[in-house]
């Protein structure tokens, strides 16, 4: 009897990456006026990378560490989801009542090369602000996608 042992490798956002993403993000916010908090998580959803501009919602800090986590834990777009819930009573108002789920926008998975490396989350605005402050930091993943 062969005895295979399996490795599986498993990448995950770098610091340097996730404070290059902040930087993105931060410019967003000041250009939109807006102070947002910025939340950066790897892969299993741990936290990397935090930002609160000055002024930010208190309440903001914990619920952009909410649309990070959602993002990395369930490799989904926080915005994708109420729409995929909203004509399913029972999933929709039991899923709401799991810890730290976020269902509106300013969640997004971070993908390099179609492989999920960690979330960013951003509050502060209308979740339609906080996505274009999300969307700005994943244009630094530009620069890292390979050509296929």
């Amino acid at each position: 009897m062969e005895n295979f042992i399996t490795a599986i490798e498993s990448k995950n956002i770098s610091l340097a990456l996730a404070n290059k993403m902040l930087e993105a993000a931060l410019e967003k916010g000041k250009e939109l006026g807006i102070p947002f908090s910025i939340a950066i998580v790897d892969k299993p959803g741990n936290l990397k990378a935090f930002y609160a501009m000055d002024g930010a919602p208190v309440l903001s800090l914990e619920i952009a560490q909410n649309k990070a986590f959602s993002a990395a834990a369930y490799n989904r777009a926080t915005h994708e989801w109420y729409d995929r819930l909203k004509d399913d009573p029972p999933l929709l108002h039991g899923i709401v009542h799991t810890p730290r789920l976020v269902i509106f926008g300013g969640g997004y998975p971070i993908k390099i090369n179609n492989e999920l490396i960690g979330g960013i989350g951003v509050s502060g605005g209308h979740y339609s602000h906080d996505m274009q402050v999300c969307e700005a930091a994943l244009e630094v993943l530009k620069a890292f996608e390979s050509e296929e």
